[in-house]
């Protein structure tokens, strides 16, 4: 069942769309300042966030059926304006969906972010910047994956030197320095690297966003990583 919705009784099951859409409101033309959204923020902590996200991957994998919830009644409630007490960083693959990932959260929970290889380019930083700054969210994840296209590219560029075609090497480039570092390590090659680039990701947003770094330097909001399990639905939470 959805988060919000757990004292509801079972009355059936339909699919959610998990596009991830960036309500971005009004901006300010004078001085570039930020128009307050109607909504006020979550009163969640960082770690109340975190605990939240995790109690949501449990039920995703204990009990991964979706619930019917009043979704009408959730869409005029957002529509006035957003209050997500999470944003989730995670890979475009289709079958990665934070929404449903962590046990169907609901509308206006989370705000999500998502390009191929989880990584905070500049359009992706910038709306995470909105989301802290703006909306008042106190939780960052990155959330990397098994498996992962993107990562498997670069470590075969690692590897192999591979030319890739088109903005797909570009884009993948971003993600070799992890797999360099991961190179020769004991284990999995393709899933060390898909750690690692989460940590490096999150470390980025951290330490190369001002915005982020203040806040996170007041006790405002925390950025961890992880990575999703595609066969059993789990997400290791790894700082």
């Amino acid at each position: 069942m959805c988060i919000t919705c757990l004292n509801m009784s079972r009355r059936g099951f339909f699919r959610l769309a998990t596009g991830a859409t960036l309500g971005l409101g009004a901006l300010s033309t004078a001085g570039l300042g930020l128009v307050r959204p109607a909504a006020a923020a979550t009163t969640l902590t960082p770690d109340q966030a975190l605990e939240k996200l995790k109690a949501g991957n449990l039920k995703y994998q204990k009990a991964p059926e979706v619930c019917v919830a009043d979704m009408a009644r959730t869409r005029e409630t957002v529509a006035k304006g957003q209050s997500p007490w999470a944003v989730v960083l995670a890979c475009a693959d289709s079958r990665v969906a934070p929404e449903l990932v962590f046990g169907g959260a609901a509308l206006g929970d989370l705000f999500v972010c998502r390009n191929a290889g989880n990584m905070a380019d500049t359009a992706t930083m910038g709306s995470i910047e909105y989301a802290v700054e703006h909306l008042g969210t106190p939780l960052i994840l990155v959330l990397g994956h098994e498996r992962c296209g993107a990562v498997s590219a670069a470590c075969e560029i690692a590897e192999k030197g591979t030319k890739l075609p088109g903005s797909i090497g570009p884009m993948v480039e971003a993600i070799v320095p992890a797999a360099l570092a991961m190179r020769g390590k004991e284990g999995d090659f393709i899933d060390n690297t898909v750690r690692e680039n989460a940590r490096l990701t999150a470390q980025k947003i951290a330490a190369e966003s001002p915005i982020v770094a203040e806040l996170v330097h007041h006790g405002k909001v925390r950025v961890v990583h992880g990575r999703y399990d595609l066969d059993s639905g789990a997400v290791d939470f790894l700082g």
